[in-house]
């Protein structure tokens, strides 16, 4: 009963400092703690403490007067919020010419530290799929899209998440070997375009390219994938091809 008093109170807390941020708005750019202590119905005291803790953590700034406004983390976190969604409408329709050209799966992957995570998905309208969903992470150095993102990272930056690297072989094709890896990428960084041949699963695979923000600063990677039986020399050309073009037009969209 004890732990669960106290994990109801954390949740509390959480709660109420959501409740309280929420109080701030154009028209309310910088409140007091006896004004939003009397809006939430809560202690001084204990609306003192959740300002410390937002505080601290940059979500709030006190002003001279004593009185508080949102801080600069909020900044942050909004223009991750609008950069997201800026991509997501940048390449639904792209990612929609692209499946109806090749008739394959298509796929829109962001980096999380050694992982690709697809945030935008389009299911390959044949009867043999990639079946997946949006959310799913696999090992970046098993697919193209972490292959591009991987890549397109700083030397610094890349040699410090590869210290953390634990291979792991999902197929007998996937990459285990550091230097071969590096190797890879450098091949990758060079040519623009990125290919998964059974790294991640067998029967199944990818070719992807890098999509650009306005800076010119990789921030995502567009993929198509399909089974390797429909995936002859010729045909593999044509998806290089056309998800490389698809690449460059979300790019463009992006400013």
């Amino acid at each position: 009963m004890e732990g669960r008093s106290r994990s109801e109170k954390g949740l509390s807390s959480v709660r109420n400092a959501a409740r309280l941020l929420k109080e701030f708005s154009r028209h309310d750019r910088e409140l007091g703690v006896s004004e939003l202590a009397r809006r939430l119905d809560l202690s001084t005291s204990s609306v003192h403490r959740i300002l410390g803790t937002l505080t601290e953590e940059r979500l709030l700034d006190r002003v001279p007067t004593g009185r508080y406004r949102l801080g600069l983390a909020l900044f942050d976190l909004g223009s991750a919020v609008g950069a997201a969604l800026d991509l997501h409408e940048a390449a639904l329709p792209v990612m929609a010419a692209l499946r109806a050209t090749t008739g394959e799966t298509v796929q829109l992957a962001v980096l999380d530290g050694l992982e690709s995570v697809y945030i935008d998905r389009l299911e390959s309208p044949h009867t043999v799929r990639i079946f997946s969903r949006v959310g799913t992470r696999l090992p970046a150095t098993t697919t193209s899209t972490g292959k591009v993102l991987l890549a397109a990272l700083p030397e610094a930056e890349l040699a410090t998440r590869l210290e953390a690297w634990r291979p792991h072989r999902a197929t007998p094709r996937s990459i285990v070997d550091p230097a071969v890896l590096r190797a890879r990428l450098r091949e990758v960084a060079e040519r623009g375009w990125a290919e998964n041949r059974e790294e991640s699963r067998i029967g199944v695979m990818s070719v992807g390219a890098p999509v650009r923000d306005r800076a010119d600063v990789v921030i995502a990677a567009l993929s198509v994938a399909a089974p390797t039986d429909r995936a002859a020399p010729d045909v593999l050309r044509r998806l290089r091809a056309a998800v490389v073009e698809a690449a460059a037009v979300v790019s463009h969209r992006l400013g």
